[in-house]
């Protein structure tokens, strides 16, 4: 049962954003009198049209992901009906550019919402603080709930702590069974001591041990730094909700923009997939994930596929809206209309590159699995 509704998540994921991107394309043309010839629910073949409203025949089709917009006289090479008054071709270039970007737009709408309803009403904890410092700064005011730590950054050869078997980056969960939460706490309990008590947290198991170490004038000969233990929102106002989800978009754009360029300099000069790169097989994975943790989790996995699928689709690459935004650029520079014929073969042949790079990914994907 839990795999059906996670196979259902998914789909209605992918469905979702792929929806709302196609809405932007639709809004954005009817706003400029582009005429929109088909609206479709999923991708073709067409299994029957559902309504017409307008000039624009609403479609249900077989493939059930996703959907598409089709405009007027977009992959026309009749030049009499590609510039028809109601086509897209016709439209100036700011209209042009504008249509093509809806789609982005819409996207980015959609995960600053989902953000904003999270960081508010789920009390999300945001992902861009990059320290403990910032961490500790955002405690203070008011932003997240921060219970902090102490960790072992260094354990000096030779010395107290490493006769006694003490590891780096252990957890001191107490000294001399009073617990601690800041390094401040450790070097107070252990002041004027001969020998203390550590509990100690180790290892990827997180096994619990106690051990006794003779101090050296009274140290242990480690080095010790606070880490986040414990990491909470409290209720937020709607205006600290809209900065934390206007600093957390910034962020995902940042590390989504990373993640592609790193994409394509690891396949070129490795010939591989790089770490923390997933696509279809991998979405569905963190999809079930997501579904057992309940529904604020998989909203913000919503959240960040919508930010993905915006920033992937503004690149300038054929069959991309980026790249189609780049041919309308270049027609602003020139001052007339790129050849039909070139532009149409530009775009398959990026669209197959697109996929193939997909299943490079999907494969990637499924021997991550196994």
């Amino acid at each position: 049962m839990t795999f059906l509704i996670s196979a259902l998540a998914f789909v209605l994921l992918l469905t979702l954003l792929i929806i709302i991107h196609e809405l932007g394309h639709f809004f954005a043309a009817r706003f400029f009198g582009v005429e929109v010839e088909e609206f479709g629910f999923g991708l073709p073949p067409k299994a029957k049209t559902l309504f017409r409203s307008g000039q624009t025949n609403f479609t249900l089709n077989w493939v059930p992901f996703g959907g598409f917009v089709r405009l007027k006289g977009e992959n026309e090479i009749n030049t009499e009906k590609r510039f028809d008054p109601s086509s897209f071709a016709s439209a100036g270039f700011t209209a042009r550019i504008l249509i093509l970007c809806g789609g982005v737009f819409m996207n980015f709408m959609l995960a600053f919402f989902l953000l904003t309803l999270g960081f508010s009403v789920g009390r999300w904890v945001p992902n861009f603080y990059q320290s403990i410092e910032e961490m500790q700064e955002a405690s203070a005011r008011g932003e997240i709930v921060l219970e902090t730590g102490v960790y072992i950054s260094d354990v000096m050869s030779g010395g107290p702590a490493a006769k006694a078997g003490v590891v780096k980056d252990s957890a001191i969960q107490s000294v001399n069974g009073v617990e601690v939460r800041k390094p401040d706490d450790v070097i107070a309990l252990q002041k004027g001591k001969s020998r203390v008590t550590y509990v100690l947290m180790e290892g990827e198991e997180k096994s619990i041990r106690s051990v006794d170490i003779a101090l050296e004038n009274g140290k242990s000969g480690i080095a010790i730094s606070p880490f986040a233990a414990k990491l909470s929102a409290p209720l937020r106002s709607v205006p600290t909700a809209v900065m934390l989800a206007y600093k957390e978009t910034v962020f995902m754009t940042y590390q989504t923009v990373y993640g592609i360029v790193n994409l394509f300099r690891t396949l070129a000069t490795k010939g591989h997939v790089p770490e923390g790169i997933t696509g279809i097989v991998g979405i569905a994975v963190l999809t079930y994930s997501s579904v057992q943790e309940g529904l604020m989790t998989y909203l913000r996995l919503v959240a960040l596929l919508s930010l993905s699928l915006a920033i992937l689709n503004i690149l300038p690459l054929p069959a991309l809206d980026g790249g189609r935004l780049l041919f309308v650029l270049v027609e602003m520079v020139i001052r007339r209309p790129l050849n039909q014929r070139f532009e149409l073969m530009v775009n398959a042949a990026g669209f197959f590159l697109l996929i193939g790079l997909i299943l490079i990914i999907t494969f990637n994907d499924v021997i991550q699995l196994f």
